[in-house]
């Protein structure tokens, strides 16, 4: 796959352009009505037991605490990641790969005062995270770019910690992992939370190829991540399995006015046994 973005703005290759396509046209209220809620605009799912109570009573009123309900969750799933980052300084570097409209960014900077660096594909994503980071009087230590993460230009050695928050499915692990590995210091940290299908049963399920095809995605096996990670200094320190603490939010989801009729799909597959939610943490050695 090639490699880079030109000076222009446009994909270097073929399928960069349609991702870059697909997200400089998405307009989701499952992304944007949640993001509302307070300011962090996420592209990712959530984790841990919801409050059930916002489906029920008053119907008037039952969107909005559902959508603030999956916005809890979806928040507690970037904290999490985040807990994972291990020690960062207010004078080190990270790095969101696949950052889309900024929201673990800002988190990331308020958390550990640092320096982040976002990185997208999409230009709509990356001029709506900056104009966040304007409003947020934190250009100075908070920005973000249209470059590909396989290929940042970004100096070697030069950030502290890098984290893919259901990104990877976008890349070869290979090409990603070798220039997360550049471009951590010895003894930085990666982390990626991302749904793989499990391989012990073989090749992708139906439910995983449905997922597939509804992102314009490949989603990789389990055991393609611990390869890849072996091969570029990546050493894993943690694996959380955290497929039971998102099939709620899944469930929740489905019953809400922001259904988009991959739920029961994602649902199918994660209690099949043949898609997995987990957390990577590896250390660069």
């Amino acid at each position: 796959m090639t490699k880079s973005i030109h000076e222009n703005g446009t994909a270097a290759s073929v399928y960069q352009g349609s991702i870059a396509e697909y997200w400089n046209q998405e307009a989701n209220p499952v992304n944007l009505e949640l993001g509302e809620v307070d300011g962090y605009f996420h592209h990712h799912y959530g984790i841990g037991e919801p409050d059930w109570s916002v489906v029920e009573g008053d119907a008037a009123t039952s969107h909005e605490r559902t959508t603030r309900e999956l916005h809890r969750l979806e928040t507690l799933q970037a904290e999490f990641l985040l807990d994972h980052l291990g020690n960062v300084e207010p004078e080190q570097r990270i790095m969101d790969a696949g950052c889309g409209r900024g929201g673990s960014s800002f988190m990331a900077h308020e958390r550990f005062g640092c320096s982040v660096e976002g990185v997208s594909l999409s230009r709509k994503q990356v001029d709506f995270a900056n104009a966040q980071a304007r409003e947020r009087a934190v250009a100075d230590k908070v920005a973000f770019h249209q470059l590909n993460m396989l290929d940042t230009g970004f100096d070697t050695a030069g950030m502290q910690a890098i984290w893919n928050n259901e990104s990877t499915m976008y890349v070869d692990l290979h090409d990603l992992f070798a220039e997360h590995s550049r471009l951590l210091a010895r003894g930085g940290r990666y982390v990626t939370i991302t749904g793989c299908y499990n391989d012990v049963y073989g090749l992708p399920s139906r439910a995983v190829s449905t997922i597939n095809a509804h992102y314009i995605c490949d989603i990789h096996p389990r055991s393609g991540y611990f390869r890849a990670m072996a091969a570029n200094r990546l050493v894993p320190c943690a694996v959380v399995d955290l497929t039971e603490a998102t099939v709620p939010y899944w469930r929740l989801r489905a019953r809400s006015p922001l259904a988009t009729g991959i739920e029961e799909t994602f649902i199918e597959a994660y209690t099949s046994g043949s898609f997995q939610y987990l957390l990577i943490a590896a250390d660069r050695v």
